[in-house]
């Protein structure tokens, strides 16, 4: 199968649940409490609406890195893009529910904390078996060695250390977790990814 109608169906996907964020960003002119005020109440909601959309807009740009390396896909690719995708599809909900009860702290807070972490290190999971299994399969466009493809991998993979330690830290400070989980998206997002050199030719 062609990639094309996988990417676009993700693409649908992704712009679906980008745009569903900003449905928890809202005033009303019925409280009476002047704007400013209302602005400055929701401040949580507007965090985490920037947290989440520049995780999935990272995880937009590095699905395209991906599938721009690849020549075809096979079943076993689309079953772990599906997977990608179920967490995807949930990051409004985490993003709600952390914006509800991060200010309220204790155990609300910490179970909030724990449950976008787990949507993250989730989505990390995702990515990471989709890239082995495409280099193992030979789905990529050239060849790839051991080696490179353990660099790939080690690389690739360190939201699967990061998020976990963000959601310590998150238990803890919350409003930390959330600032440096979107320095830490918007990096990636304009960093070079190593998902460009599967499609470079062969440094050897």
């Amino acid at each position: 199968m062609g990639r094309g109608r996988v990417e676009a169906f993700s693409d649908g996907v992704m712009a679906v649940a980008i745009t569903l964020l900003v449905l928890d960003l809202h005033t009303s002119a019925a409280t009476g409490e002047p704007l400013l005020d209302q602005l400055a109440h929701e401040w949580p909601a507007f965090l985490a609406y920037l947290l989440s959309f520049f995780v999935i807009g990272t995880i937009w740009v590095n699905h395209h890195l991906l599938f721009d390396a690849m020549v075809r896909v096979d079943r076993l690719t689309l079953a772990l893009n599906l997977l990608l995708l179920l967490f995807v599809c949930t990051i409004p909900f985490s993003t709600s529910t952390l914006a509800d009860f991060v200010v309220e702290g204790g155990t609300n807070a910490q179970v909030a904390v724990v449950l976008y972490g787990a949507v993250a290190e989730g989505m990390a999971v995702s990515f990471v078996l989709i890239l082995r299994h495409i280099i193992d399969a030979g789905l990529v466009s050239r060849p790839i060695g051991r080696d490179e493809r353990r660099r790939q991998l080690v690389r690739f993979g360190a939201g699967l250390v990061l998020y976990p330690l963000a959601t310590v830290v998150g238990l803890f400070a919350p409003v930390v977790m959330m600032v440096g989980l979107t320095v830490l998206s918007i990096y990636y997002l304009v960093g070079r990814s190593a998902l460009t050199e599967l499609a470079a030719p062969s440094p050897e």
